[in-house]
């Protein structure tokens, strides 16, 4: 079987995408044409030009700007189907949605509208397509933690309609320690919780998620490389890595994919999964992420199947919903 089509047949889940970071030029041009909203690029030629990101921070500046196109209830549910449609074509059986409401209420549009949007994509995408999926929401760790208190109670209305919380946006700066008493309140709550770390910010990131914060999965966790004591504490209590490969070259982590540390995670018995993180952005969904990076660290079959794997067993989900997925990927080579 080639790659491509291996990859694609692999049962996955993704587990770090943000719905916000899916759109595409083309569906950013239509949504603001359809709500009457300035962009500040002229065409979809020059917004992608502008896609020559520095660090992180420049990736958020243009990824702010483009949100502004998102201002109804159904350019939420179009942006969401348009990932889906992608997602199934990749071999995607469940995803986990981030979101970032802040981005939105700061402009006016209310929290209701943005969930609903993606809630309603959420049960169409199971219908048309059989893919599961969660709705995670993302504190912005530039904000203060008490913006962050006063999302969550914009959130409590409708806590039974959200599976998890998470922190993203400017790493640098804003070490997880920062929101310590909003994290202990969602887990009171008793919400999933994860965490960006070791992306651009240190090795000690990463531990402070993880036991300041308690949370579940890692996102990025890439820097844990740097600390030898980290890597064995990962390896052996098996919290979840939800790496980037492609973003984490744009955004200069890396120099190149083939520089790129994530066998080196593997290798040393880390939980990893791939998945494509802002993928209108980055240039790939989450099979170009696979296919890309086996291509360029020599991943074999058996790695592919490996972090698959991993990505359905750190899905939040119960065994009733993972065991046809293990099933189905267990019936693959490899």
């Amino acid at each position: 079987m080639e790659l491509d089509t291996y990859v694609r047949a692999l049962p996955k889940a993704e587990l770090h995408l943000h719905i916000e970071g899916t759109l595409e030029p083309e569906l950013m041009f239509r949504l603001a044409a359809r709500n009457g909203v300035a962009l500040p690029w002229a065409s979809v030629e020059e917004t992608r030009a502008a896609y020559d990101f520095t660090d992180l921070q420049s990736f958020l500046d243009l990824y702010y700007a483009g949100a502004a196109a998102l201002v109804h209830e159904h350019d939420f549910f179009d942006l969401a189907m348009a990932y889906f449609a992608r997602a199934h074509a990749d071999g995607v059986v469940h995803a986990e949605l981030f979101f970032d409401p802040q981005t939105h209420t700061a402009r006016g549009i209310a929290f209701d509208t943005v969930l609903s949007g993606l809630e309603r994509a959420c049960r169409d995408a199971h219908a048309r397509y059989g893919i599961g999926s969660r709705l995670i929401l993302c504190f912005l760790r530039h904000l203060s933690e008490e913006e962050g208190f006063a999302a969550l109670a914009q959130a409590m209305p409708h806590l039974g309609r959200i599976h998890g919380v998470g922190l993203d946006s400017s790493e640098k700066g804003h070490p997880p320690s920062k929101f310590a008493r909003l994290f202990a309140r969602c887990r009171e709550l008793g919400l999933h919780v994860v965490a960006h770390a070791g992306e651009e910010g240190p090795p000690a990131y990463i531990a402070e998620a993880l036991d300041v914060l308690k949370a579940e999965r890692i996102d990025h966790g890439v820097r844990a490389a740097e600390d030898p004591a980290l890597m064995q504490r990962l390896a052996h209590t098996q919290v979840p890595l939800t790496v980037c490969p492609l973003s984490n070259v744009r955004l200069r982590v890396f120099p190149t994919l083939a520089q790129h540390n994530l066998k080196t995670l593997l290798d040393a018995g880390l939980k990893v999964t791939i998945n494509s993180d802002d993928p209108a952005y980055f240039g790939g969904y989450v099979a170009k992420n696979y296919i890309d990076t086996a291509k360029a660290l020599g991943l074999t079959k058996a790695d592919l199947k490996r972090i698959a794997r991993n990505s359905l067993e750190a899905a939040f989900v119960d065994d009733a919903a993972r065991a046809p997925w293990l099933a189905r990927l267990e019936s693959l080579p490899g």
